[in-house]
């Protein structure tokens, strides 16, 4: 389960703006979650629930997640479409010369503090 992971470094890095925010609780984070990055958003909250109770600072903080869409790009007609409709050919072209532009990423949007 690698969302336990991503959930110690989330931890790690509100911890980190806490410190340096003189801040004295976090209410709220705010994840950006790519629809095709294979992270389960429902394990991921569950870890988060676990991980945010062992800290005086995230004590009760509640992970928000926002699902990105994946979007690729062909590289022969230069179009882009929906990754999880067409996976990797090219609906307008056919061609299979495509990468992910958007999709898999995780990142933190949002921190609501005091």
């Amino acid at each position: 389960m690698h969302e336990l992971g991503i959930v110690f470094h989330i931890a790690d890095s509100l911890l980190a703006v806490g410190r340096e925010n003189n801040l004295t609780s976090i209410s709220s984070v705010t994840i950006e979650l790519g629809e095709v990055s294979g992270v389960v958003d429902s394990y991921l909250t569950d870890c988060w629930r676990w991980t945010a109770e062992k800290h005086d600072l995230l004590r009760g903080c509640k992970m928000l997640i926002e699902t990105l869409p994946a979007v690729t790009l062909c590289e022969s007609c230069g179009k882009t479409y929906p990754t999880v409709t067409y996976a990797k050919v090219c609906p307008f072209c056919g061609s299979e010369k495509t990468h992910l532009e958007t999709g898999n990423e995780i990142n933190i949007k949002e921190i609501e503090a005091y």
